[in-house]
């Protein structure tokens, strides 16, 4: 075996040392912490070291993805995001330098080293019970009932004309539809509905930009980096809010930092006003339609326009332009409030923070909850009220979480693991709790002298 390679040594000698079948150099986790700069990436995977700086801004899953994975072991997330792991491991092979020498642990720092075994037999368990296995018949009536809400909300307006009552139940079921159309499209972009993950990607492009009016690829960019490390600050997006709301740990620091650019000990009751009203109908529009023109997402931007140009020939016969504007701006509006209190419940009153390098087990309970099921909570939901089991899990199909709970119930008593569920309303209670916690604290440190 070669020795321990050294803290400096770049990657150019040792690049195609697996293809010759030559011994591979071993690194100690001291030496492979160094290595996580923009330029400079490494990280583990099976205990084996991939020099990743090179080809990270190739990855499928966008560069910041894997980035956030740097000098750790990522065998767990590896496993989580990919379908076929051997397809995947040839894009690997070619990046691989060295593995971990053998006195050394395969998690970087204090990890339970047997609750990350039993969580891998437990995932094992769910491939035998065909557990990530999808039903074709499931998926096709969650298409067929968006698509049939779509039209039944024209028809209202066609049959019985552009008057009050009419347009206001159009507008409830469009936004009804618009709301399992994303969660339609995030079971695609997990790639949870079809074997092959082209024809996932397909169909998320056509669900995400003719059904919804937007890019697949920025939904995925910043989705898959809050499933990496969620409630990380500035690795996940969904609680990167600062300087508009201050979460967690971000609350003190502004306050020891005497930063007030907004009221945030009343920012559980602005939140009302700027949170679920608008995200949708300004954060989105103006996020999705930057990362679609920076990175030149042209079919997107095809898919996008495609929608709104359906939108305007379809109701422009019932009302003027602004009529149809505000039909729009009605329904973003209705399906904002949905998107917010629905994907935050799970997440908000969690804990916030900064990179802790948990592994991937801790990382996932620690940030997540569960509400309790029902079959409509279960429906309106999107199936996120099984935000635990969809974190372990990304790419099993929401229509197996609740075979899979009772495993990963049973695999948190056994190491004393928090898993909380909790009634629907207390959850929607709880964001708003949350908030008023972190502006109090917030206010505490700030007024400190």
């Amino acid at each position: 075996m070669v020795g321990v390679g050294e803290p400096g040594e770049g990657p150019g000698p040792r690049e195609g040392l697996a293809q010759l079948g030559a011994p591979l150099p071993t690194f100690r986790w001291e030496q492979i912490r160094q290595h996580n700069l923009p330029g400079d990436k490494w990280l583990v995977i099976e205990r084996r070291v991939y020099d990743i700086s090179r080809w990270v801004q190739r990855h499928p899953g966008g560069s910041r993805l894997i980035g956030h994975h740097g000098a750790e072991d990522a065998t767990d997330a590896f496993h989580a995001f990919h379908l076929d792991l051997n397809f995947v491991r040839k894009f690997l092979q070619p990046l691989l330098i060295g593995e971990l020498a053998p006195e050394e642990p395969s998690q970087d720092g204090a990890r339970n080293d047997q609750l990350v075994e039993d969580f891998r037999a437990l995932r094992q368990a769910a491939t035998d019970m065909k557990l990530f296995e999808a039903k074709p018949t499931f998926f096709a009536l969650l298409l067929g009932h968006i698509l049939a809400m779509e039209v039944l909300a024209w028809l209202i307006i066609y049959l019985l004309g552009p008057g009050w009552v009419p347009t206001t139940v159009a507008t409830l079921i469009m936004a009804l539809a618009q709301t399992q159309s994303w969660g339609l499209q995030h079971d695609l972009g997990h790639t949870s509905v079809f074997r092959k993950s082209g024809w996932n990607h397909l169909a998320q492009q056509f669900v995400m930009g003719q059904l919804k009016g937007f890019s697949a690829h920025w939904w995925n960019f910043r989705h898959f980096q809050h499933h990496a490390k969620p409630n990380i600050f500035y690795k996940d997006p969904d609680v990167t809010l600062a300087p508009v709301f201050l979460l967690g740990e971000s609350s003190v620091e502004y306050g020891r930092k005497k930063r007030r650019y907004l009221p945030y000990n009343h920012q559980h009751l602005y939140f009302f006003l700027i949170g679920p009203p608008l995200l949708t109908l300004v954060n989105f529009e103006v996020e999705n339609l930057a990362y679609m023109l920076v990175c030149l997402q042209w079919r997107d931007l095809l898919w996008a326009a495609s929608f709104y140009a359906r939108f305007f020939l379809s109701y422009i016969p019932f009302y003027s332009v602004s009529g149809v504007l505000l039909l729009y701006v009605a329904v973003r509006v209705l399906e904002s409030h949905w998107f917010v209190w629905i994907t935050q419940m799970n997440h908000i009153p969690k804990e916030i923070g900064h990179e802790k390098h948990r592994d991937w087990v801790s990382s996932q309970l620690a940030t997540t909850c569960n509400v309790e099921p029902s079959r409509f909570i279960s429906w309106f939901s999107g199936h996120l009220n099984f935000q635990i089991e969809h974190h372990l899990f990304p790419t099993m199909p929401r229509h197996n979480f609740h075979r899979v709970a009772p495993l990963v119930r049973a695999m948190c008593a056994k190491h004393g693991l928090t898993y909380e569920v909790k009634p629907f309303f207390t959850a929607m209670v709880d964001i708003v709790g949350s908030l008023k916690k972190s502006g109090n604290a917030w206010l505490k440190a700030y007024l400190q002298q």
